[in-house]
């Protein structure tokens, strides 16, 4: 008789990672964060919705679900049950009103909060490619997460007369801050290379008088949001002039024929360094931009040159001062920075914040304002619901407890015993679904009673 065949794991763990599916036994402040990026309704968003939403998980990697399939049957509860066991912590939802508006939830997993955003605008990443004459297709770069920047994403103070009218709260302003923070894993720019950082996203949050100019119905909250791909090279010391007429000095002596980037027509100049220092003055007109030095995009980085030690003579090298180098000796260099758009362009505008995942107290709204007897009323009603869901709990955790005591004082055991675990499980799996089904569903009834 043939000996049976004993699977045996072949692959463990990540170096560093925590126990369990998805990371889930880390601390919740040092996990990593991951995202799923999901369209609700599926095939009901139209064929736009699905496109940006492939780019927006192209964005998001590595750390995201990006071959996520999405059915009509799927519910909010279906991914957030996913959520624990994967060790996803942030969701974004795209979704399609009944009048057409594209809408986005960024909600973080388990208990929230929620926001709630307005995509006003959006650009694909193939219309971004082809507004451009060289577009750069990504390749290595998402590999890596993308270093996050975030501009103007705290208020200015405002003045007397803009006070009356309703803004965001400061608190909330830092919620959405670190919110926004928390999408990608942090970066130390101590220990980090240089190197690691393939690609950028930019958050540019609009500033007030900006929104106060343009035609918006009074918006409050917007951002920008952008997707780039960086390109560092070593800064060279001859200026782009100089450059430019070697290059038209070698195509000339080659025989070749002239082409736009020829020698440059200086018999208008008095000096050539008017042509050194303002590229453009050959042509006949100036560009203030191009005659500044071409250093705003150059930052210098500390690296360090190995160097080639002669294995057969082991004597250490020495330098002037008669003390030993080391064999990597620190340099400093000049790298020059490029920035490749890559996509999607996104303008989000903030219409709501709620507490919990998609479902609880409204902490703000942006069209809906309450005085303070109504969020007095408000607050009760939901501390009624807290209570009544606690004492729901434990009334379901003491019926538990006594049927298994009741169990033991009879001496049941085994198959039947376990099928009674099974039905009691399978019971407080039932009442939470139905606890959160009512749940959400009675937050959707309060959003419905504000807007009336």
């Amino acid at each position: 008789m043939a000996k049976r065949r004993v699977k045996k794991r072949t692959q463990g763990p990540a170096k560093g990672a925590a126990a369990g599916p998805g990371n889930a036994a880390s601390a919740p402040g040092q996990r990593v964060p991951k995202s799923m990026v999901i369209r609700m309704g599926a095939s009901d968003v139209g064929p736009s919705v699905t496109q940006l939403v492939r780019d927006v998980r192209k964005m998001m990697e590595p750390q995201t679900a990006a071959r996520l399939q999405e059915r009509r049957s799927n519910r909010l509860r279906d991914y957030t049950t996913m959520a624990g066991p994967l060790g996803v912590t942030h969701l974004l939802l795209f979704s399609r009103s009944s009048s057409g508006n594209t809408n986005l939830r960024l909600a973080l997993t388990p208990r929230g909060p929620t926001f709630h955003f307005r995509v006003e605008k959006y650009s694909l990443c193939k219309d971004v490619h082809k507004a451009m004459k060289r577009p750069k297709s990504g390749g290595t770069e998402y590999l890596a997460a993308p270093l996050l920047v975030m501009n103007n994403f705290t208020s200015q103070a405002t003045s007397e007369d803009d006070k009356s009218k309703p803004k965001i709260p400061k608190h909330l302003e830092s919620l959405a801050t670190t919110v926004f923070q928390s999408l990608f894993p942090p970066i130390n720019p101590t220990a980090t290379p240089l190197n690691g950082i393939k690609r950028v996203l930019l958050l540019d949050r609009v500033p007030q008088s900006a929104l106060e100019n343009e035609d918006n119905d009074g918006a409050n909250y917007i951002l920008n949001m952008r997707h780039y791909a960086i390109e560092t090279r070593t800064a060279r010391s001859v200026p782009k002039p100089l450059r430019r007429l070697d290059a038209a000095e070698k195509l000339t002596h080659a025989g070749t024929k002239r082409k736009r980037g020829g020698l440059p027509n200086l018999g208008k100049l008095n000096d050539v360094s008017d042509y050194l220092l303002d590229p453009h003055a050959a042509d006949g007109f100036t560009s203030g931009s191009d005659s500044e030095p071409e250093t705003d995009a150059e930052v210098e980085v500390l690296a360090r040159l190995s160097q080639k030690v002669n294995r057969t003579r082991a004597k250490p090298s020495k330098s002037t001062n008669g003390n030993a180098e080391d064999d990597d000796a620190p340099n400093v260099e000049r790298k020059g920075i490029k920035l490749h758009e890559l996509g999607p362009r996104l303008r989000l505008r903030l219409t709501k914040v709620e507490e919990g995942l998609c479902g609880g107290k409204v902490m703000w709204h942006e069209y809906i304002h309450k005085t303070p007897e109504e969020l007095r009323k408000m607050d009760s009603m939901h501390e009624k619901r807290r209570a009544e869901k606690e004492r729901r709990k434990a009334e379901q955790k003491a019926n538990v407890e006594r049927k298994r005591a009741e169990r033991k004082s009879r001496g049941g055991g085994g198959k039947d015993a376990e099928d009674d675990d099974e039905g009691v499980e399978e019971g407080m799996e039932d009442w939470s679904d139905d606890e959160w089904d009512d749940y959400t569903n009675r937050g959707e009834d309060d959003d419905d009673e504000m807007e009336e």
